[in-house]
């Protein structure tokens, strides 16, 4: 999905609006590239005071969106960060495809597995070959997330290879902690991608697009994880941000609506230390 970027200051905040996408698996592709480069122009000049990376990304406190392939509804129209990952710092790179393992992994545990199947291709697959880039001198076990995308392609249930999924689990965290970072930045990169992705996957009051629904709960588990040290009413208001997906990342008739998520991360985001 190509994605069109505006910003708007929310609460002291900067907020993503999606101007306008494009889905790539619905071939529709030919996007305005002048168009896309003057709206990141202009997002550079407003955002001069802030440092690098938001600039380039224009969020409060991260950066987001994904680009990727074709196949859950939502993998082909993950928000637009393929096209600038690399410059993504490694913590934070690490978080996101953290959320797309916390997706797939419960979806795979949950029973689905063609839901799954995507979003645990980020440890693996050439296309997400970028949100890899220096990982694998922490420790990265790419075998282990191999393993798992083969058992779930060849139809083995989740429960006959539990060991391995703990194992990739525990390895990414491993990972995760070795790469370091600052939570405060970790946690608002994670709710203003929820946003962005949330934003897409809901609209007009139903599940349009599965694969983002997902990524953005995926986003809010690794926030909950990233919040451990935070203070005890932050770490409430991410378990109340969890609690609005009410079947965890299987998509719902009625959802959750975009104004309750955006609220409740915007209040998390104003009550970080």
């Amino acid at each position: 999905m190509a994605i069109e970027y505006k910003y708007i200051t929310r609460l002291g905040l900067a907020a993503v609006v999606i101007g306008s996408t494009s889905l790539v698996a619905c071939g529709d592709t030919r996007k305005d590239e002048a168009t896309t480069s003057e709206t990141h122009e202009v997002t550079k000049t407003e955002h001069s005071g802030t440092d690098d990376a938001t600039k380039e990304y224009g969020h409060g406190g991260g950066e987001g969106g994904e680009g990727g392939e074709g196949g859950e509804g939502g993998e082909g129209g993950e928000g637009g960060q393929a096209m600038d990952i690399d410059v993504l710092p490694l913590p934070k790179r690490l978080a996101f495809m953290a959320g797309h393992v916390e997706a797939g992994l419960s979806l795979y545990r949950a029973g689905e597995p063609k839901m799954a199947a995507t979003h645990l291709l980020h440890p693996v697959s050439e296309t997400h070959a970028k949100e890899r880039v220096g990982i694998d001198k922490l420790g990265f076990d790419g075998d282990l997330f191999e393993a798992v995308s083969k058992a779930l392609e060849e139809g083995k249930p989740a429960a006959s290879i539990e060991p391995q999924l703990v194992a990739a689990e525990k390895n990414l965290a491993m990972v995760r902690a070795k790469a370091g970072g600052d939570s405060v930045e970790i946690i608002n990169f994670l709710m203003d991608t929820i946003i962005e992705e949330y934003s897409i996957g809901v609209t007009n009051g139903a599940v349009t697009d599965p694969g983002e629904y997902q990524d953005a709960w995926g986003f809010a588990i690794v926030a909950k994880k990233e919040a451990k040290n935070m203070p005890q009413s932050v770490r409430n208001d991410i378990d109340a941000l969890i609690a609005l997906w009410p079947d965890s990342p299987i998509p719902p008739a009625n959802p959750t609506s975009v104004a309750q998520v955006t609220a409740l991360v915007s209040k998390i985001q104003l009550n970080l230390p």
